[in-house]
């Protein structure tokens, strides 16, 4: 049951029942200028409580002649310990007036049920409350706690730190990183990103490019340089890189990490979506004043990461976005998530187009030979645009290699598992529920090397190979629809 009245604009309220819960609250309300009666059938109670100026009176919650009596009060709070006393005050309250705000008490969630079915607009449960407010405390006290663990690996740092992502890094690396390295120099020791390979994809070269964001290839490294090591959002790698050989002092992932190590400093959480987010509640609770380049970089990190909050995305992954929020470019941002597309990327397009087929809402299409293999990404996500396609999956062979990736927006459907149980033992697989990517060894896949004289030859049978694998794991039967028809 709703109401339209307000707590601003609620002027009159009664108190059922005042234990400890309901005198605490009268207290409070007074001491805001509220204009408040009790009512209890304690009359030693009431006594002591006109003794501190309350506007208290000796009545039986059941009894239904008090509904009279509270008809001009506009909210009314049943906080008896009694609830079967508290659901017949509701029920005679319902039965006279439906305008009221009725606050009631329940003591576990079949009695909060019930009060709820008789009208109640609220109902409160003390121990639940009790219980989210230790659990708030805890968990700032351990925020706190770490905090503490983590200034002090930092501040033990002697000449420099280094700071190591995964091969190919995402947003929600690079910003986890980039924040972590702004702690660092707020505890007046310099650090560098790292990151392995190539960043390849079109949006995370425009998202490390417009916001200036530094970064270093650990080509251009030498790891024996750095006295202190963190490794961030580096366990979706699957296993530490062979650069990575001495001693890490810090582990921060919202992944478990399944490399064996033994950090000094470990914050691994998988209960929440991003590290972005952890590394956010770290600024927060630092007190850090953030460039902004920083947090738009974290924002964007979680908005990448839970794919704009619509994949797994937890309370905390949106309390720490709504902390950025306001410290976020988002003129920057807008560019990011636009990039242009390059003129290779629109022949893959083209082709991913031509040769799609589409067997009910799930098209799989081959982009031939390519040579910029992000292409395929975002070849995957426009043709995911398509009227009636919830799920597409692009490949193409690019050297020595088939790249595969695939898009999906069928809530039935985790694509990251479709790809792993078709390609696992052939491939390498990653993803998420809603978007995943396979690389396989040409040569194991066909047998057959690549060279000009046989590219129509791998393509037929890359093709067919790869189609039926995919359509057989997804689990898709019938007829094939080819271009679209």
């Amino acid at each position: 049951m709703s109401s339209g009245i307000t707590m601003a604009t609620m002027s009159s309220y009664a108190i059922l029942g005042c234990g400890s819960v309901g005198h605490a609250v009268a207290e409070e309300l007074e001491r805001e200028g509220k204009d408040v009666l009790i009512l209890d059938q304690d009359e030693s109670r009431v006594e002591a409580l006109r003794d501190q100026d309350l506007n208290a009176e000796t009545a039986d919650i059941r009894d239904e002649s008090i509904v009279a009596d509270l008809a001009a009060r506009d909210v009314v709070l049943i906080l008896s310990s009694d609830v079967e006393a508290n659901e017949t005050a509701v029920e005679n309250l319902r039965a006279h007036s439906d305008d009221q705000f009725i606050v009631a008490r329940a003591s576990d969630p079949v009695s909060a049920d019930d009060l709820s079915e008789l009208g109640a607009n609220v109902v409160i449960n003390p121990s639940a409350v009790i219980a989210d407010s230790a659990l708030r405390a805890l968990e700032t006290g351990e925020l706190e706690h770490k905090a503490r663990q983590l200034a002090a690996v930092i501040e033990a740092t002697d000449k420099r730190m280094a700071i190591l992502i995964h091969r190919g890094p995402d947003p929600d690396s690079i910003a986890s990183a980039v924040a972590l390295r702004a702690i660092a120099e707020h505890h007046d020791v310099e650090a560098d990103v790292i990151y392995e390979g190539e960043i390849g994809h079109h949006e995370n070269r425009a998202f490390v490019n417009l916001l200036g964001l530094e970064l270093v290839s650990s080509e251009s490294v030498d790891l024996a340089d750095y006295d202190t090591s963190a490794l961030v959002d580096y366990a979706k790698s699957g296993e530490l890189s062979s650069n990575v050989d001495g001693p890490i002092d810090i582990v921060i992932d919202h992944y478990e990490v399944e490399a064996e190590m033994e950090a000094e400093f470990t914050d691994v959480r998988p209960n929440v979506s991003a590290t972005s987010t952890i590394l956010t509640k770290y600024v927060q609770e630092f007190d850090l004043s953030l460039d902004q380049e920083v947090a738009t970089a974290l924002l964007y990190g979680i908005r990448a990461e839970t794919l704009d909050f619509k994949r797994d995305t937890t309370p905390a992954d949106l309390t720490a976005a709504a902390y950025l929020y306001p410290f976020a470019d988002h003129d920057t941002l807008e560019q990011v998530e636009s990039p242009s597309m390059s003129p290779e990327t629109l022949d893959v397009l083209a082709e991913a187009i031509r040769n799609r087929q589409v067997r009910g809402s799930h098209l799989v299409s081959n982009a031939g030979f390519i040579r910029d293999r992000d292409a395929l990404t975002q070849a995957a996500q426009q043709l995911l645009n398509l009227e009636g396609i919830t799920t597409t999956a692009v490949f193409a062979i690019a050297d020595d290699t088939i790249y595969l990736a695939a898009r999906s927006k069928d809530i039935r459907m985790n694509i990251g598992n479709v790809l792993a149980e078709a390609f696992s033992d052939i491939g390498e697989t990653a993803g998420h529920s809603t978007d995943a990517s396979v690389e396989i060894p040409l040569g194991i896949f066909t047998g057959i090397e690549t060279s000009d004289d046989n590219r129509d030859t791998l393509l037929e049978l890359t093709e067919e190979a790869v189609r039926t694998k995919l359509f057989e794991a997804m689990g898709v039967e019938g007829s094939d629809s080819s271009n679209g028809s």
